[in-house]
């Protein structure tokens, strides 16, 4: 079956699921329990903990008030947007409207019970926003979590057109495809009507015309409709189309010519009914600034000590494997191009270098990072310190010596640094990572091109948030060993 007719049946057979439209009332669902499970603990530990000392009329007013701050709370939370469909799935905007929505709650609780000279227990006050806020917080986590594995196992997926150039359309889908957990299913596109196909290069079967954008997808069954570079000629048709999908549930959304750009760096400001996209530049000499140096330091002293026992422990036990060296060192390619010895734990047997040519012939070997699984020079002990990423922690010492960071690109290799484009040279702009965005996202099982990609919107879009939210998954990553061989 070609890959024109696999569209074509797709746009006649079911509909994708309209589960999605039940997100608003299942995070409802999810805060209200939430809620009630605040209001009981925050009860409950008011008493227990006696964290301010009350009287009886105190005590009383609680039956009246808890259930009242509580449903107040729901309805500041609705009045936020913190229901609206379009903040699930994506983004900061979600978390940011429940984190606000709580401090507007507890800042109207505590200037009406003033004004109101209403005596609302302290202790209780404290408790419920004190667990509240982090328990929203984190059944909002949650529940997207569940969402996004559903989109990855092709659940809930939302069914989209993509209308632009046949350029755009494909890159679009393929970033669509490539980051599985946004949900959207590409079910066709529109192009202009100089473009005459009936697919895309990449196999998207294209449904007509763009000009003609709501009656295609209205027939088409269609969630979302992207309109991409080269889409329609003039923002007097964009508009047009919008007026048009106003009355219809589909949803319309703009997707520019920007890709890997963090939202930290873009800032949209509308200028005399234009609205105008600012790009920040680069990062990277961000990422190279004392702070994150010491950081560096500061976090690479304490694990050193922290994983000491750990240390002596993979020293004894390489050394009573075969009596070879405890440490390989490698020379790696570090900011600006100089070269380094990168140190780990040796896995592999004495030999490895020696035997490294033939495995290339074997394996087919065509550049870039060379790894395999069940790699046979690899020692007994070598497989778990693999596995859980324990041969990297001598690279804590290259942190120390600045040749390294606690996150950053992967070291590379002189001979992948030889073979590196314009684009790829500027992953040394900063200093090479112990982990970084490609160990958290499947180190080993990612493909070189993937691999390059991310290292590339680490430096151009760095900032200290990043680092912590990735040396957080690291943990995650280290214990699924995902990708680890």
């Amino acid at each position: 079956m070609t890959l024109l007719s696999e569209g074509r049946r797709r746009l006649t057979g079911a509909t994708t699921s309209r589960a999605l439209q039940a997100l608003p009332v299942a995070a409802l669902a999810i805060d209200f329990g939430l809620l009630l499970v605040t209001g009981t603990l925050a009860s409950v530990g008011r008493e227990r903990l006696e964290v301010f000392p009350e009287s009886v009329r105190v005590v009383s007013a609680l039956g009246l008030a808890g259930p009242l701050i509580l449903l107040g709370w729901l309805v500041t939370l609705a009045a936020c947007g913190a229901y609206r469909s379009n903040v699930f799935g994506a983004g900061t905007d979600e978390y940011r409207r429940v984190f606000n929505a709580s401090l507007l709650t507890a800042g109207l609780v505590g200037v009406g019970c003033y004004l109101a000279r209403f005596p609302l227990s302290r202790g209780f006050f404290l408790l419920a926003f004190l667990v509240g806020v982090p328990a929203l917080v984190l059944g909002r986590v949650v529940l997207r979590k569940a969402l996004h594995r559903a989109h990855r196992q092709g659940h809930l997926l939302q069914r989209v057109v993509i209308a632009g150039s046949l350029a755009h359309i494909d890159e679009i889908a393929s970033v669509l495809r490539r980051e599985s957990w946004l949900g959207y299913d590409v079910i066709g596109a529109l192009t202009p009507p100089t473009e005459l196909s009936e697919e895309s290069a990449t196999g998207i079967p294209v449904l007509g015309n763009a000009e003609d954008a709501t009656s295609v997808a209205l027939h088409s069954r269609a969630d979302v409709i992207f309109f991409a570079g080269g889409a329609l000629g003039s923002a007097g048709q964009m508009r047009q189309a919008v007026w048009d999908l106003e009355h219809e549930k589909i949803q319309v959304i703009v997707a520019p010519s920007v890709t890997d750009i963090s939202s930290d760096r873009i800032q949209v400001r509308p200028v005399g009914g234009l609205s105008l996209m600012h790009i920040d530049p680069p990062a990277a000499l961000d990422a190279s600034r004392w702070g994150k140096r010491a950081f560096d330091v500061i976090g690479s002293l304490l694990l050193v000590l922290a994983f000491s026992p750990l240390l002596l422990f993979v020293v004894w036990r390489i050394k009573a494997h075969d009596r070879g060296p405890v440490l390989f060192r490698q020379t790696r390619v570090g900011r600006d191009g100089a070269e380094f010895s990168c140190l780990k734990f040796r896995t592999m047997c004495v030999d490895a270098e020696a035997r490294l040519a033939e495995l290339h012939a074997q394996q087919g070997y065509d550049g870039g990072l060379f790894k395999m699984k069940d790699d046979p020079r690899i020692t007994t002990p070598g497989r778990w310190l693999r596995r859980f990423s324990v041969d990297e922690l001598p690279q804590l010492f290259n942190v120390l010596f600045g040749q390294m960071s606690l996150v950053g690109p992967r070291p590379p290799l002189p001979l992948e640094v030889a073979g590196y484009d314009g684009h790829a040279q500027r992953r040394l702009r900063v200093r090479p990572g112990m982990t970084g965005l490609w160990q958290v996202s499947g180190r080993s099982d990612l493909s070189w091109s993937e691999a390059i990609r991310l290292d590339l919107y680490y430096v151009d879009n760095w900032s200290m948030m990043q680092d912590l939210s990735i040396l957080a998954r690291t943990v995650g990553a280290v214990f699924s060993s995902r990708g680890a061989y």
